[in-house]
C-alpha cells in the first residue's frame, strides 16, 4: 500500500507594529488556501526560532517602526538569530521569502526586512523571490507592492513544488466556500445571567476585567497586555500653544487610580482612548445590534483561528454588546482594509453596491479604494453607510472592524519629581482630507476634551521607549523640537533633583518652534532651569537654545542653533555625551544628523566620511538616540 504523501504546508511569520503586517500576512494566508495550500499563519513570538531550521517554506512579513527599529514581537527571534555559533549551513534545507513594511519617508526605510533577508541568506536558507518592499508613500500604500510580489511569489513556488498548489498558482477555488466560515463565534446570554455577574464588583475591577475579556480577540499580540497595568485620572488639563495660533498643544497630568505607578524618564505612557458615544450608538443601531444583550466571543472551531487569533483568553464571563464594541472595535476613527470590502461584497444585496464592493476589492480597484479609503480615512461607519444595502453579521464585524488601539506618548515628567503622577505634553492632532473633510486624531481630541473633574477613568500601559534613562554623570546633548521637548522635560526634572545630593554633568537642549509668542512650550520651565546654577546654566557648561522658525524671514530650526554652539557640542562630544533626538519623524532627525556630521567633521578636522563613521560608532555605543513620530 502507497502512503499518500502529506501536504505541504507554507509557514507566515510576521512581525507587527501597528497591524499592516498582520493585514498583509493575512492576505497571503488567504490567497495561498484559495489555491489548495495549507498554511499556518503565526505571530513571529509564537514560534519556536530552534525549528526554523525543520521548515521547507517560510514566508515573513515584518515591519519597519520608528528609525529602523524592530517590532517588539521579532525582538526575541532576531537575537536568536544573531547568536555567533550558528553556521553558514543551518538553514540550508530551508526556502523563504521577506515582505517588509515601510515608509520611504524614513532614513533607514524597510530596514527590517533588509537586515532579516541578509541574515537569513547568511545562514545557508534559499530566497524564493527577491525580497518585495511595501512603501506607505506609494499611491495605493504597501498593497502597490504586494500585489505584484505575491504573484512572482506564487509562481516560483509552483516551480519549485507544483505539489504546493494542486490546481495551479493562477487558479482559486470559488471564493464563497472560504467566506462561509468567520473565524469567531459569538453566544448570546439573557441579560438577568450578564447582570448577575457584575453586580457586586467595585468600577476599577469591573472595567479591568471588562478590558481583558474584549481585548483579547486582538489578533497576535498587538493587544499587549490584554489587562491595564494601571488607571488613571486627569487631575490637568492646560493649553500650552496661544489660543488662536492654529496649534492646539496641551498639559496634561494624571494620578494612578488603582495602583501605584513606576516609570522612568524616556518611557512611554500607552492609553486605550475612549470612544464618541454618538458613534458607537449609530455603528450598532446601523448593523441592526442589540447594545444590551450580552455576549461571548470565542473561537470558531475550525484550523484558522488558533494561528490568527490569540483566543487562550476566551471570554469568561458574558459582556454587554455595547461594551465590547467600545473597548475593542474602532468604529469612528480607524479605515477597514480591503478584505473588509470584499467581505461586504457578498452581504450587498443591491446590484450596483455589489459590483462596487467587487470592484474596490479586485487587483483593478486597487488604487480607487486606496482613493476612497485610507487617503480619506474613512471610517468603519462611513463605508457601512455608503453601502445601505449590505447587512454584516456580527461575527464577521467583530473580526474585521480594525481593533482599537491604543495610543502613545513620550512621558514628559519624571517620577521622582511627581511620586504617583505621569505627565503628557500632546499636540491635539487636527487635518483635513483631499476631499476637504475634517479629521481629528482620536486620542487627543479625547483627552482634550476631558475635564478633570469628572475624573473618568483611563486605561494604561508604561513601556520602554527608544529614549533610555541617563545616569546623572552622563553629559547629554537633547535635540527636542515641538512636543519632541516632551521626554527632555522629564529628563531636566530629573537632573535637577539629582544635581541636589551631588554632581551632575551638563546638559545641552535645542528646542525649536514657530513662534516665540505662540508655541513656546514650557518657556518659564525651561529658562528656570537655564539661570544662574541650573542645570541648563552655561555655569554648569550646559545651555539652552531655541529657535523660532517662523519669527523671522529667514526660517531657522534647531540644526541652525546647533551649527552656532559647534564648539560646544564637539566639546560635550569628547568628553563622552550621549545625543538624544526626539519629535517628528519628517525631515528632522535626517537634518539634526546632518548638523551633526557637520560639526564632527569642522571641529574634529576630519573627512565628511570619517564624520560619519565616527557617529556611526557613536550610535553602535547606544550614545544616539532617536524617537520620532509622524
Amino acid at each position: 500500500m502507497v502512503m499518500e504523501e502529506k501536504p505541504k504546508k507554507l509557514l507566515i511569520l510576521y512581525a507587527s507594529e501597528t497591524g499592516n503586517a498582520i493585514d498583509a500576512a493575512e492576505r497571503l494566508d488567504r490567497e495561498a488556501e484559495r489555491r489548495g495550500c495549507p498554511v499556518l499563519l503565526l505571530s513571529v513570538d509564537d514560534f519556536d526560532p530552534s525549528s526554523l531550521p525543520d521548515q521547507e517554506i517560510v514566508i515573513f512579513v515584518v515591519s519597519t517602526t520608528g528609525q529602523g527599529d524592530n517590532p517588539d514581537s521579532i525582538k526575541v527571534f532576531w537575537k536568536f538569530l544573531l547568536q555567533r555559533n550558528l553556521t553558514q549551513t543551518w538553514l540550508s534545507r530551508v526556502n523563504y521569502a521577506v515582505f517588509g513594511l515601510g515608509d520611504s519617508g524614513y532614513q533607514k526605510y524597510n530596514f527590517v526586512a533588509k537586515k532579516l533577508d541578509k541574515r537569513l541568506s547568511d545562514l545557508g536558507a534559499t530566497a524564493v523571490v527577491e525580497r518585495g518592499l511595501g512603501d506607505d508613500q506609494h499611491p495605493s500604500g504597501y498593497e502597490g507592492a504586494l500585489d505584484p510580489w505575491m504573484s512572482t511569489l506564487w509562481k516560483a513556488l509552483y516551480q519549485k513544488d507544483p505539489k504546493l498548489f494542486p490546481k495551479g498558482p493562477e487558479l482559486m477555488t470559488s471564493n464563497m466556500s472560504l467566506m462561509d466560515q468567520p473565524k469567531v463565534q459569538i453566544t448570546y446570554h439573557d441579560v438577568a445571567e450578564g447582570t448577575s455577574n457584575f453586580s457586586s464588583i467595585p468600577d476599577v475591577k469591573l472595567l479591568e476585567m471588562q478590558i481583558e475579556s474584549t481585548r483579547f480577540i486582538l489578533p497576535g499580540k498587538l493587544s499587549g497586555k490584554y489587562s491595564p497595568e494601571c488607571f488613571l485620572k486627569m487631575v490637568k488639563n492646560d493649553p500650552l500653544s496661544k489660543a488662536g495660533s492654529g496649534k492646539d498643544v496641551r498639559h496634561f497630568e494624571f494620578e494612578a487610580v488603582s495602583s501605584s505607578i513606576q516609570y522612568e524618564v524616556g518611557d512611554v505612557l500607552h492609553i486605550l482612548p475612549g470612544q464618541d458615544a454618538a458613534a458607537v450608538d449609530a455603528f450598532i443601531k446601523r448593523c441592526n445590534l442589540n447594545p444590551t444583550s450580552y455576549i461571548r466571543v470565542q473561537a470558531n472551531d475550525n484550523k484558522e483561528i488558533e494561528q490568527s487569533y490569540d483566543l487562550r483568553n476566551t471570554l469568561t464571563v458574558p459582556v454587554r454588546l455595547k461594551t465590547f464594541v467600545e473597548l475593542a472595535m474602532d468604529v469612528a476613527s480607524a479605515s477597514p482594509r480591503r478584505y473588509f470590502f470584499e467581505v461586504m461584497s457578498y452581504f450587498a444585496t443591491a446590484e450596483h453596491e455589489k459590483e462596487r464592493l467587487q470592484y474596490f476589492a479586485s487587483p483593478e480597484g486597487r488604487d480607487d479604494l486606496y482613493e476612497y479609503n485610507q487617503k480619506e480615512r474613512r471610517t468603519v461607519l462611513e463605508v457601512l453607510d455608503d453601502f445601505p444595502s449590505v447587512q454584516m453579521p456580527f461575527e464577521w464585524l467583530v473580526q474585521l472592524v480594525p481593533p482599537l488601539k491604543t495610543r502613545a506618548f513620550s512621558i514628559s515628567s519624571s517620577h521622582s519629581a511627581h511620586p504617583n503622577q505621569v505627565h503628557l505634553t500632546v499636540s491635539v492632532v487636527s487635518w483635513t482630507t483631499p476631499y476637504k473633510r475634517k479629521r481629528t486624531g482620536l486620542c487627543s481630541s479625547w483627552l482634550a476634551e476631558l475635564d478633570p473633574q469628572k475624573s473618568v477613568l483611563i486605561p494604561a500601559w508604561f513601556q520602554k521607549g527608544s529614549l533610555p534613562s541617563p545616569p546623572p554623570s552622563l553629559p547629554l546633548i537633547l535635540i527636542g523640537p515641538g512636543t519632541g521637548c516632551a521626554p527632555f522635560r522629564g529628563f531636566v526634572e530629573e537632573r535637577a533633583l539629582q544635581s541636589q545630593s551631588g554632581p551632575t554633568a551638563p546638559i545641552l537642549f535645542f528646542f525649536g518652534c514657530r513662534s516665540e509668542e505662540n508655541d513656546f512650550l514650557y518657556r518659564d520651565f525651561w529658562l528656570f532651569h537655564s539661570q544662574k546654577g541650573g542645570v541648563l546654566s552655561e555655569e554648569k557648561g550646559g545651555g539652552f537654545f531655541a529657535a523660532f522658525s517662523r519669527d523671522q524671514q529667514q526660517k531657522v530650526y534647531v540644526q541652525h542653533k546647533m551649527r552656532e554652539e559647534s564648539f560646544k557640542i564637539w566639546n560635550l562630544l569628547t568628553e563622552g555625551a550621549a545625543v538624544y533626538v526626539a519629535g517628528s519623524a519628517d525631515k528632522m532627525p535626517s537634518d539634526v544628523l546632518l548638523a551633526f556630521e557637520e560639526i564632527v567633521s569642522k571641529e574634529g578636522r576630519v573627512p565628511k566620511e570619517a564624520a560619519v563613521k565616527w557617529l556611526r560608532a557613536l550610535e553602535k555605543a547606544g550614545k544616539y538616540h532617536v524617537e520620532a513620530w509622524s
